[in-house]
């Protein structure tokens, strides 16, 4: 890193955009399909109906538990909303004489259930872990340990930052170029300019979302404030999502209010806000308390805040008022999870989260464009170069069919299969695998449009091949239903697949610019 300081930030922006940017590229693809998380789980939970109204689902999930689970030492019940065509609820039993008393797992699937928010009726979803993988894998990766990966995320996003900054300060004329697009020149220039229009299109973007993703876990990376100001994490976990303290049984029974008026309460409480996530200790007792929880996408701020009620439904506490600091690190996580964004906003966001999932890849190009250039054979490079060539290959080609493949296992794998879920998110990274693996075996030129355009095909026929194996979800009655989310989802698939393959047939027919600008150099040596 020698010459001018801007020549040191160009530099500086190509190394730590390549060192990490095949796993960027995966965070960048997976996080932003995260947007539609819901959506995504619904569209692989065929069985689920439709959204519902949260009042009639509160009194069906009650008159459930009261059902299966009367003296149960408490309930739990998370709410739909427009999104979520579901209620979940779970109960904790009342411990055995001499067992103690502890928190149940909610995995434990004989203590928990789903119900139709419409109806009331139990459902039995097929097993997927849905869009829940890919918000896992955005930021604590998979095969490793759960922390481990937040450090290796935490690490890359730190060198994505510094990319970010290196990367304005190394292109003088960013702004200018973004408005220059010049497809039909040389290789360079074409994939420089593809580079900076999707840079700098949603620039204020990828530095929110990058510098938010950090700050969401700055306990992690930074520790020392928590390790100085408390005894221990329990105790800063208590200070920052207080609970209410819990009360023993009374023995005297009491019939619970009604779930709607304790809802519609809280909802004038928050000036209108949505209840989200409901906890009853002791149902059916004096004792009994109702924990009301915020729906995280009612502001900007992700934390809600709580309040709690009596048997009665009368208001006898809530959570504290926020800090300046809590509401800060609310707002930052806020952002960067967008629940609080209504559906355009919301689009917006899945669009510049796709404009940051095209600047990575454009820059891995240009990495190998630029020094195929430079080579002293650019048709015999070196093994590093194709090394990062192929990789390039299969990793632009590999996630998105990953994240296709495990939609269409979701679809073609039998239900009753065992590990059915698992096998599921073996499905992308088998498929990832699979794509480096042929990208090594191809000549690039070929790779490239092959890869792209399977991983386009499988992303483009996902709406057929629902329609095929459960056709009453298909996108006709889908629409029939008014579940315009789905029809979205299923309209939206192709023109992504179509965007892929044409990536592809790009970057395979930019190939041999490369070997033509040389072969017409070749005379004029001579000539001289």
């Amino acid at each position: 890193m020698n010459g001018s300081f801007r020549q040191s930030m160009s530099w500086l922006h190509t190394w730590t955009g390549l060192l990490v940017g095949w796993v960027l590229l995966a965070m960048f693809c997976t996080g932003t399909a995260t947007y539609f998380r819901p959506e995504i789980t619904r569209w692989m939970q065929p069985e689920t109906g439709v959204p519902g109204g949260s009042d009639r689902a509160a009194a069906a999930a009650v008159a459930y538990l009261q059902k299966v689970a009367p003296d149960a030492r408490s309930w739990s019940i998370t709410l739909p909303d427009e999104r979520e065509a579901t209620v979940r609820v779970f109960w904790r039993p009342q411990p055995a004489p001499g067992e103690e008393d502890r928190p149940r797992r909610r995995g434990r699937s004989e203590n928990q259930a789903v119900l139709d928010s419409a109806t009331g009726e139990v459902v039995k979803p097929r097993e997927t872990r849905g869009g829940e993988l890919f918000y896992r894998f955005h930021f604590q990766m998979h095969y490793m340990p759960v922390i481990f990966g937040r450090w290796v995320a935490g690490f890359c996003a730190m060198f994505m930052l510094v990319a970010i900054v290196s990367g304005v300060i190394t292109h003088k004329r960013i702004f200018k170029d973004f408005f220059t697009f010049r497809p039909a020149k040389a290789a360079q220039r074409s994939w420089l300019d593809a580079h900076n229009m999707t840079a700098v299109l949603a620039l204020p973007f990828h530095a929110m979302i990058t510098y938010t993703g950090l700050v969401t876990l700055m306990s992690l990376y930074m520790p020392w404030g928590v390790v100085a100001n408390y005894k221990s994490e329990d105790t800063f976990f208590q200070a920052m999502f207080p609970q209410a303290e819990e009360v023993e049984r009374s023995g005297v029974a009491a019939p619970l209010a009604p779930l709607p008026q304790v809802l519609g309460e809280a909802s004038r409480a928050w000036g209108g806000g949505r209840p989200w996530i409901v906890n009853i200790s002791n149902p059916g007792d004096a004792a009994a308390r109702i924990e009301v929880t915020r729906h995280s996408g009612d502001k900007l701020s992700y934390r809600g805040g709580q309040l709690t009620f009596d048997h009665a439904g009368r208001r006898v506490g809530g959570s504290p008022q926020a800090g300046a600091a809590d509401v800060t690190q609310g707002a930052m996580y806020g952002l960067h999870m967008g629940r609080f964004a209504q559906p355009a906003l919301r689009w917006l966001y899945f669009l510049c989260g796709l404009t940051g999932c095209a600047m990575v890849a454009t820059g891995l190009i240009l990495w190998t464009v630029k020094r195929r250039q430079q080579l002293p054979d650019p048709e015999r490079p070196h093994f590093g170069f194709r090394l990062v060539e192929r990789l390039n290959i299969g990793t632009i080609a590999g996630v998105p069919a990953g994240m296709a493949a495990m939609l269409w296992a979701n679809r073609l794998l039998p239900a009753g299969m065992a590990e059915r879920s698992d096998w599921e998110v073996q499905s992308v990274f088998i498929t990832w695998g699979g794509m480096i693996v042929y990208a090594c075996l191809r000549p690039a030129k070929k790779a490239w449009a092959e890869a792209l355009g399977a991983a386009g095909f499988m992303i483009a026929a996902l709406p057929l091949v629902s329609a095929i194996t459960t056709p009453h979800r298909n996108l006709v009655a889908n629409a029939l239903r008014g579940d315009w989310a789905m029809v979205a989802f299923d309209l939206t698939l192709p023109v992504l697949g179509a965007g892929v393959a044409y990536c592809g047939w790009k970057a395979a027919r930019y190939r041999p610019a490369v070997k033509a600008k040389r072969s017409a150099a070749k005379p004029m040596e001579q000539a001289a």
